[in-house]
Parts: structure tokens; C-alpha cells; sequence
């Protein structure tokens, strides 16, 4: 975020916490929202994006229902980390030294950054494994000052993608993914690579470097088809989900069906998911800043882990792949877009 972005923040910040005070006099509370990768004007209600607004929408929504409301008792500063790993420390340290009452924050490094800031402001965040990462040390007691939600269900749910996949589109031999370098991606790719090498599927392509352009999206998949690519996993990055309908439609230009880990990909037009589900997660995540709000302590509340998983897929896509869905997954699928 550059230095401009930062002053209009914190301008906003400060004309929004006068009227806090003028509407209300009781407690106002003040919290740091920062994302990895989306933009702060995206980190709301009201974003561009009908799937981000939908589920900023659940976050603040649950919170209003609970009790905090943006522009009573609630001021928001929002940051972005504009995909650059380079900046996060850098940034984490600037909003450590605003001293909110609690930061909610999404990504492995950012957590990471975060939590070598500072030992005493409460943190809320979005990981994949955060015991793996080093972020807490136990899931069911973090200890310290930072709780959240993990997406990382573990190893057996990326073979389960797989095998959905692959019972979707038989013979698949080659498959190629969007996923980020970043510590995120790198976790995924990881345990991608095992499920595919257990089920002999060769993965083609390459690791996209944040931050990603619609270039190198258009690049990537020029590349996996070049490389035969016969379908594409989509990673569980949080900086893809902007691009969910630029990927959908790539992917159908190039014919290759396409596999998300959250159902809003089928929404913009990809193929099909097995997702938990995220909107749940943030509603999830809501109700910890309220805990920790009213008096909670991080350390007491146990990291939420996604088990539930629905398997949905969008026939329309389907059909303009020429690809017939077997009968025996449409009858277990929870949604089915037409």
C-alpha cells in the first residue's frame, strides 16, 4: 500500500471515529482489517465484486447481528498487502502501531508478519494449516494472542478433489493448476503433487509469483495447454477469488474443465467444486471478534476448521465442454447450477 493510501486511510479513519463518537457515546471499538491481496475498496458490502460483497456481507452482517455496527460503535481501517510478501512486515508493523482493539487478517505470511509485530493486540485470521506454519501451536489451544480459521482440512481432502475430478473427466492424465508462490501455495502445491503422484496424474504448468495480472492468468493457461492439460485446479489463494470469472472463462476458451475448493468458482462459471463453505467461515470468524470484543481471550477460543464439504457442479459448463456429468455424482451433488 503506498503512502497516499495510507493517508486517505487513516483521514477516513479519523472523520468516521467523530461521527462514531457523535452517534453513540458509549464504547467504540476499532479494528484492522488487512488482506493479502485484495484491495481495501474490495473489503466490504459494497465491493465491485458481487462474490466479495457476498461474503464481506456475512462477515459485517454477523457482527451487526452480535452487536457491532461499522459507523456506530464500530470504526474499520482496512489495508491490503497488495499481494507483495515483501511489504507484509512492513505493513504489519505500521498497523501494530495504530494500536487497534483487534486486527482481522487473512494469509499464512501476513499472519506471520502479524504475529512477530505483536504479542498483546488480538488477532483474527484466515490460514491454511497455522500449526504447520508456526502460527499457534495447537489448533484447540492457540495460546497467545491470535485465534481464527483454518481451510486446511488436510491431505485427504485434495486426493477427494482428485477423485471427484477424475470420475468426472475419466482418464485424466495431465493436470494443470493455478496456484501462487506464496507460503499459502506452496503448502497446496505440496499436497496436490502427493494426491496426484497416489492417483498417477502429472501435473503440468507452473506456480504463478504475486501479484498476479490478467496476463499472467491468460499466460498460465496458454502454457498448461501447450503442455496437454486436460483439466485445471484452481488453488485455495484468496487473491484468485477476484479473478473467478476471468479463470472460468479462460479455462472454457481452452476446453478444460476446471475444479475450485469454493463453490462461488462454479457461480462465475467453472466446472465444478468441492468446497466448505466460506461464507460460514466468516460468520465463524465474526462471532470470534465478538468474543474477544466483549472480554474473550485468543488463547481460550480454538482455531474453526472447515469439515463440512459440498460437491456442486454448473451444467451450462459442462455442456459447452461437451463433458456428460455420470449420473452417479449429479445424484450426490448438494447444487447443481443450470
Amino acid at each position: 500500500m503506498n503512502r497516499r493510501d495510507v493517508v486517505v486511510c487513516l483521514l477516513c479513519s479519523a472523520v468516521l471515529l467523530g461521527r462514531v463518537h457523535a452517534q453513540q457515546p458509549g464504547k467504540v471499538y476499532y479494528i484492522a482489517v488487512i488482506s493479502q491481496n485484495w484491495q481495501p475498496s474490495d473489503m466490504g458490502e459494497a465491493s465491485h465484486d458481487p462474490a466479495l460483497a457476498r461474503v464481506w456481507g456475512a462477515f459485517f452482517g454477523e457482527l451487526r447481528r452480535l452487536g457491532y455496527v461499522e459507523g456506530k460503535n464500530l470504526v474499520v481501517e482496512r489495508y491490503s498487502g497488495e499481494g507483495r510478501v515483501e511489504r507484509f512486515r512492513d505493513l504489519a508493523t505500521s498497523v501494530v502501531r495504530r494500536n487497534p482493539n483487534l486486527i482481522y487478517a487473512s494469509g499464512n505470511d501476513l499472519l506471520l508478519a502479524l504475529k512477530a509485530a505483536t504479542t498483546t493486540i488480538p488477532i483474527v485470521g484466515i490460514a491454511g494449516d497455522p500449526v504447520a506454519f508456526g502460527i499457534v501451536p495447537s489448533l484447540s489451544r492457540p495460546g497467545g494472542n491470535i485465534t481464527g480459521s483454518s481451510v486446511d482440512a488436510g491431505p485427504d481432502i485434495w486426493g477427494k478433489r482428485l477423485e471427484l475430478l477424475n470420475e468426472a473427466v475419466p482418464k485424466l492424465s495431465r493436470l494443470g493448476f493455478i496456484i501462487t508462490t506464496t507460503s499459502w501455495g506452496k503448502h497446496g502445491l505440496a499436497l496436490l503433487t502427493e494426491a496426484s503422484r497416489e492417483r498417477r496424474i502429472s501435473l503440468v504448468g507452473a506456480p504463478l509469483h504475486s501479484p498476479i495480472s490478467e496476463a499472467d492468468y491468460r499466460q498460465s493457461f496458454a502454457t498448461m495447454a501447450q503442455e496437454g492439460a486436460e483439466a485445471v485446479f484452481v488453488g485455495e489463494e484468496p487473491e484468485h477469488f477476484p479473478h473467478l470469472r476471468l479463470i472460468a472463462e479462460l479455462a472454457e476458451k481452452a476446453r478444460l474443465p476446471t475444479v475450485y475448493v469454493w463453490r462461488e468458482g462454479v457461480e462465475a462459471g467453472g466446472f465444478m467444486a468441492y468446497a466448505f463453505e466460506l461464507l460460514d467461515l466468516y460468520r465463524h470468524n465474526a462471532d470470534s471478534i465478538a468474543k474477544i470484543l466483549a472480554g474473550a481471550k485468543p488463547a481460550d477460543i480454538p482455531f474453526y476448521q472447515a469439515r463440512k464439504f459440498e460437491l456442486s457442479f454448473n451444467l451450462k459448463t459442462a455442456k459447452a465442454l461437451g463433458i456428460k456429468i455420470p449420473g452417479s455424482l449429479l445424484a450426490v451433488a448438494d447444487d447443481v447450477i443450470d
